[in-house]
């Protein structure tokens, strides 16, 4: 009986323990980290209607932490947007092309790309540390004088504190570009 009680108790024991190491908080730092994930593309078929081209739908993938959990924006809040947003040159997300020509990377200007902003990924007053992926999509049509040309992708993020990430790039994909 008491053989029988004595590993009824550890076994308690080791539960408790497990169970109480499935809550620990992740201690990451308060400045967002990002790191890639992976990189898909998808051809998307021309369009029913004229002007409609053939495109390529790119997502990029990263994954972050954080340890203050106040990543994202909530982007009804333009008063916050403008104020904290209004001269900086890029939102909460940012993200360079770079196409390679003649062997080298040059960064590639999609003036669309300049405030990207992504939703806020906790409710408000909510703090601790969170990670996650995030994904972002880009269309590339296939245009005339189209050419397939590899590109890749730089990344970073920053929280509503204004802590900017490290930056991760991305592995080389083709992307069909206007020719010059």
């Amino acid at each position: 009986m008491r053989r029988q009680l004595i590993q009824h108790s550890v076994f308690l024991l080791g539960l408790a323990l497990m169970v109480s190491a499935c809550f620990n908080e992740p201690n990451y730092s308060d400045t967002p980290e990002i790191s890639f994930k992976q990189l898909s593309k998808f051809t998307l078929a021309a369009g029913g209607g004229v002007g409609q081209p053939r495109r390529d739908s790119v997502i990029v993938t990263i994954g972050f932490q954080d340890g203050s959990g106040d990543l994202g924006e909530d982007i009804r809040d333009t008063a916050r947007i403008n104020r904290t947003f209004g001269r900086e040159a890029w939102g909460n997300y940012e993200i360079k092309t770079f196409q390679l020509v003649e062997g080298k990377y040059e960064e590639l200007d999609l003036a669309v790309l300049n405030k990207l902003f992504f939703p806020r990924l906790t409710r408000e007053g909510q703090r601790g540390a969170i990670e996650g992926t995030l994904d972002f999509s880009q269309i590339f049509a296939y245009q005339r004088n189209f050419r397939m040309t590899p590109v890749k992708f730089q990344i970073r993020i920053r929280d509503r504190a204004m802590r900017v990430s490290n930056v991760a790039e991305s592995d080389t994909i083709h992307v069909p570009l206007s020719g010059r």
